[in-house]
């Protein structure tokens, strides 16, 4: 019950915020950090539930924005099913890669979702109907009453996305799903042995996180006004989605989230104080600073400081 509220908060929070302030700026960077928040939360069903490293997440997310941007230049078609295509297509995709790959372990699969990026990366460049190598330019629809300006929609929607992700993650990692997810991470083998039905879940974990980052792609080329593959499909969103739930705390749902709230507020200041070129940087000490001091992220920092003061 707690949860149900807290989200209802959360997205109030966000119309509200729509309603009141007026510098957009803040929308483009919450958007931003939103983005990240659900490619976090749907990397870790896979990566941090099942111990799956992917690092596949721009051909997901790449897939969605691409899907929509074309549905939405043959039909014209609302966001609403702008979104509901990508997060189809993303998950057919992520079946289709857990059947192909998720026999592969380890080093072996991360290989395999970096190639799926190359390949999906490929197939959209030579794709002339989708703009190829040089891209699509979109013009933006009116915004929807009540929002007075495209962008402020935009972020609302990808806080709803948020608040979404959150809860589909939070009711997999209660469930037996779940638990069999981390049964498959402690011990494949043991997990096997046991009857954990180990292939039907990985695939359902792929297919789920795949579709939530082909929903977090879907805005995006309103966002931008534009679309093209070098930036959709930039390994950059691998990284962030992957650094998010190692910096929060992969074990649980909420990890995920922390993490990327952090690295994406980081990344926003540095970029508006410094310079964008600092973004990998920022990531790359932070992961050295919290692999070193904090492997559990920062759910198990004050896990270890709660169990102290108790003691």
């Amino acid at each position: 019950m707690r949860f149900w509220v807290s989200a209802g908060l959360v997205f109030s929070l966000a119309v509200i915020a729509a309603a009141i302030l007026k510098n957009e700026y803040y929308f483009f960077a919450g958007y931003t950090v939103l983005t990240y928040v659900v490619l976090a939360t749907a990397w870790n069903i896979l990566g941090g539930y099942a111990g799956y490293v992917n690092f596949g997440t721009p051909a997901f997310f790449g897939l969605g924005a691409y899907a929509a941007a074309v549905l939405f230049k043959a039909t014209e078609a609302p966001l609403l099913f702008q979104i509901i295509a990508a997060a189809a297509m993303s998950g057919l995709l992520g079946f289709a890669a857990g059947l192909l790959t998720l026999r592969l372990r380890g080093i072996f699969f991360a290989i395999a979702t970096i190639a799926l990026v190359v390949i999906m990366e490929t197939l959209f460049i030579n794709w002339r109907y989708a703009g190829g190598a040089t891209g699509l330019q979109l013009l933006r629809p009116a915004p929807v009453a009540p929002f007075e300006s495209y962008i402020k929609m935009l972020f609302v929607v990808m806080a709803l996305i948020a608040v979404a992700s959150v809860a589909i993650a939070r009711y997999i990692e209660t469930s037996w799903i779940g638990r069999g997810l981390r049964a498959i991470r402690d011990s494949e083998e043991a997990a096997e042995c046991s009857g954990v039905p180990t292939l039907k879940l990985k695939v359902f974990a792929c297919s789920i996180s795949g579709a939530l980052m082909g929903a977090a792609g879907a805005p995006m080329p309103m966002y931008l006004s534009f679309i093209e593959p070098a930036s959709t499909f930039n390994l950059n969103y691998a990284i962030g989605a992957l650094a998010s739930p190692m910096i929060g705390g992969m074990t649980h749902y909420i990890g995920p989230v922390i993490g990327a709230i952090l690295l994406s507020t980081i990344q926003q200041v540095v970029t508006v104080t410094i310079s964008g070129e600092m973004n990998v940087l920022v990531v790359g000490v932070l992961l050295v600073v919290f692999v070193v001091a904090a492997p559990e992220g920062i759910l198990g920092l004050f896990r270890k400081k709660f169990s102290a003061g108790r003691k």
